[in-house]
């Protein structure tokens, strides 16, 4: 069943199954259609987001198990909505010793029924455990490792954390508690040794969750049996799939995917299934995979850079550079945060994915001469340069063919390439190339293995290397850095805007339509307020001057770099009432922020190493800025004379979401002004008393973009064929104001909806405080005889809307 319109929520222990029962009048009456919830199965006890899931085959006891589960899809089921749920195939958590499949892996190593189950390299020895924080010769010597005693022999962690012992490894008698660990399956290491030494596939850099092999048939049931049993039931209709890219095969999961729902339940009632995936510029994804599209980075993404004002790229850029020339580039930026990811921490991957390319070259030495010159070291660097300019997150082949598609992605590769390769070794990253391709030389199931491993390593690299590393180094305008943004890609014209949604209308009519996620680094309306900068950027220089000056006030030695994306963050998350103090929990929030930021960025901190002076130094200024009455009213007055033109951004994003073809998503109290930041902050407390307060009460002033949203969720409920089957025309305008227009419309059987919303009018609606008059608009028209001037329809609203049958 396609969904009209779905509202995502986080469960957790404090917000279960019971908690998403409460609210379900109020969906009901803002009217979306579906619940879009986060993981439901077990996850790791007190987990907070549900994405480390420990067991798939049961609804997690936390949220209120399979009964609360049931209750809750009744309850929505009894207002005619339904729910659509979060799935995890890439990974499970395999943290704190709660996973019964990785328990059974460490006790019975290969032997176990589930070793299949994770994406493990026994060749190279025990399974390695990066869970030590000294060595094991000093962790030993401290007592953080022990035997436990009574009838259930295992061994302790630092106190809490059991591990399973080898069958009858205690029959030896071992007279050292060393010479037990050398007899497991398993072998203890430090933490900073995972990078270098880890032996099974994790996902990106995080060693709690493990690289699950759903490719594997009997995996991909055992771990989806209940997924299907639930839509067999009618208690879900549909899922979004986490981290598609991670897969060794994403396409055939996906049509695997389909073909089992399918199976169960077909025609106007088959499931709605959508990727998490991060599509480059002008990447499509594939109409053949048997999914109804993506969840939405993609129109995030083009969403803001429509609401940029290009005339604002330069200047920003230059007022970057001059605070940190170093990173003034953001090609050069992204490159250098790729190689240090890679190299800082995917030794192990890149280690095991050069191999692989070693043995195929090595079996393809007697039907290609030239590879007789090709040393391991040379397949090394190729593979590695490859990776840094990898231009999409991966491609598709198997070893022996590739889609069409991919072939685009290689020559890109390849001419990307070229400046970074060593002298002489072209021909390698050529070879590497034809291999991804499947048209290498060589044994058929050496080149399998050696293209998966290169397709899950390039994955976590772009993402690395682009989302949690250069947005934090590179960062003229915030709002162009979040999830499936490109930081070459500033702004997007009207007309390409137009036809990126006319690509996707095509192939995905019903894909996913977000502005706000759980992974987004600012809400919606902090890109929105944000965007507002690109419209003046003289005005916000000038202001960063003053904040500057006080900023030196303080006596904190914090680099301009992170002074400027200081000031940024504060600006977007500032509370928009300037006559009110500030929250109280809004320095620990910004302070939250501040951290992540540094350590992600992993120039003057990191999360492996924290550098508590330069942190502190860095709180020291936050506070000092915030304690400063001058630099509050500041602030505040200048986030006051944006605000009509942010909240004007804001309404016209939430305009474009529901009326544009797609299947619109809100996130959790985006409703109302989402001024959140990067996870946890995104992830807190909604208060739903409040909306459902200005719901009933229809307080248009608080809640105007809520009434906005409720108008055209009743739009959609009234006239679904024409939101699901509608066609899609761009309406052009003309007339002296034309560049601040952007219009469209849509029609089916009868029924018209013309959208027409300002755009880039950040300058005029700071200069007046409030929309531009009737007389900026001039004569400015949209195509067409019937359609009002622009001064009519902007006359209350940054947005026009009419419905007409």
């Amino acid at each position: 069943m396609i969904p009209r319109a779905t509202y995502r929520l986080q469960l957790t222990r404090d917000f279960p199954f019971a908690a998403a029962e409460d609210i379900v009048p109020y969906l009901a009456a803002l009217g979306v259609s579906h619940v879009y919830a986060s993981p439901i199965t077990m996850a790791r006890s007190g987990s907070t987001h549900g994405y480390d899931v420990i067991d798939p085959t049961r609804i997690n006891p936390e949220l209120g198990g399979e009964s609360g589960f049931r209750s809750l899809a009744a309850a929505l089921r009894a207002r005619g909505m339904g729910i659509i749920i979060d799935i995890v195939p890439n990974h499970m958590g395999v943290a704190g010793g709660e996973n019964p499949y990785w328990n059974d892996v460490l006790r019975l190593g290969p032997d176990s029924p589930y070793a299949g189950w994770f994406d493990i390299d026994w060749q190279s020895g025990p399974l390695v455990l990066p869970l030590l924080g000294a060595t094991l010769t000093q962790a030993i010597e401290d007592g953080d490792i022990r035997l436990s005693a009574g009838n259930d022999p295992h061994l302790l962690l630092y106190g809490d954390q059991r591990l399973p012992l080898k069958p009858g490894s205690l029959e030896q008698e071992p007279d050292e508690l060393r010479r037990l660990l050398d007899m497991q399956h398993y072998r203890l290491v430090h933490w900073r040794a995972a990078n270098d030494l880890l032996n099974w596939r994790r996902f990106f850099s995080i060693n709690d969750l493990a690289g699950l092999r759903i490719e594997d048939t009997a995996i991909f049931h055992a771990t989806h049996r209940l997924y299907f049993d639930l839509f067999r039931e009618g208690l879900i209709d549909g899922v979004r799939v986490d981290h598609v890219d991670g897969l060794s095969d994403p396409a055939a999961y996906c049509r695997s995917l389909r073909a089992a729902f399918d199976a169960i339940r077909s025609g106007p009632d088959r499931a709605y299934i959508v990727v998490e995936k991060i599509l480059a510029a002008d990447e499509p994804l594939s109409p053949d995979w048997g999914v109804d599209g993506t969840s939405g980075y993609d129109f995030m993404s083009d969403m803001t850079a429509l609401l940029h004002d290009p005339s604002g790229e330069a200047p920003l850029r230059a007022l970057w550079q001059n605070l940190d020339p170093e990173h003034g580039d953001p090609a050069r930026v992204v490159l250098e945060a790729r190689r240090d990811m890679l190299s800082w921490q995917f030794e192990g991957q890149l280690a095991g994915c050069a191999a692989a390319f070693a043995a195929i070259a090595g079996s393809a030495r007697t039907a290609d001469a030239a590879l007789e010159a090709v040393t391991p070291a040379m397949i090394r660097r190729a593979i590695e340069r490859l990776l840094w300019v990898f231009p999409v997150y991966r491609t598709y082949g198997d070893g022996r063919a590739a889609p069409m598609s991919d072939a685009t992605v290689r020559e890109r590769a390849w001419n990307a390439v070229q400046p970074h390769l060593p002298p002489g070794e072209a021909e390698v990253a050529r070879h590497i190339l034809d291999w991804l391709g499947g048209t290498g030389p060589g044994d058929a199931d050496c080149a399998a293995e050696a293209v998966r491993r290169f397709q899950q390593l390039s994955a976590p690299i772009a993402a690395k290397g682009v989302e949690d590393t250069a947005f934090y180094r590179y960062a003229p305008l915030l709002s162009a850095n979040d999830v499936g943004s490109d930081p070459e890609r500033f702004a997007l014209s009207p007309e390409e805007f137009h036809r990126r949604v006319q690509a996707r209308a095509e192939v995905f009519p019903h894909a996913m339509l977000a502005t706000a996620t759980h992974d987004h680094k600012r809400g919606e309306d902090v890109r929105a307020r944000l965007a507002v900068l690109s419209a003046v950027p003289r005005l916000w220089e000038e202001a960063v001057g003053r904040w500057s000056r006080m900023a030196d006030e303080c006596g904190a030695d914090v680099h301009p770099a992170d002074r400027y994306q200081l000031f940024q963050t504060l600006f977007g998350a500032w509370p928009a009432s300037a006559d009110r103090a500030l929250p109280e929990d809004f320095p620990g929030r910004i302070s939250g922020w501040l951290e992540k930021s540094l350590r992600e960025a992993r120039l003057r901190s990191s999360w492996e190493q924290p550098e508590a002076g330069y942190e502190a130094d860095a709180r020291k200024l936050l506070h000092h800025l915030l304690a400063k009455p001058e630099f509050t009213r500041d602030m505040g007055a200048f986030v006051a004379r944006l605000l009509p033109a942010a909240r004007a951004d804001s309404l016209v994003q939430t305009a474009l979401k529901f009326t544009l073809p797609g299947m619109p998503d809100i996130y959790q109290g985006s409703e109302l002004e989402d001024l959140s930041l990067v996870d946890p902050d995104n992830r807190r407390p909604v208060d739903y008393a409040r909306r459902l307060r200005l719901l009933d009460e229809g307080d248009v002033a608080e809640g105007e973009k809520m009434a906005l949203i409720q108008r055209l969720l009743r739009y959609r409920k009234d006239h679904p064929d024409l939101f699901a089957l509608g066609s899609y025309r761009p309406l052009g305008p003309a007339g002296p104001r034309a560049e601040h227009i952007f219009a469209f419309e849509r029609r089916h059987a009868g029924v018209r909806l013309c959208c027409a919303v300002m755009i880039r009018c950040g300058r005029i609606l700071t200069e007046q405080g409030t929309l531009p008059p009737a007389q900026w608009w001039s004569d400015s028209r949209l195509e067409g005889k019937v359609d009002p001037m622009a001064a009519e329809m902007f006359a209350s609203t940054p947005y026009f809307i009419n419905l007409s049958e």
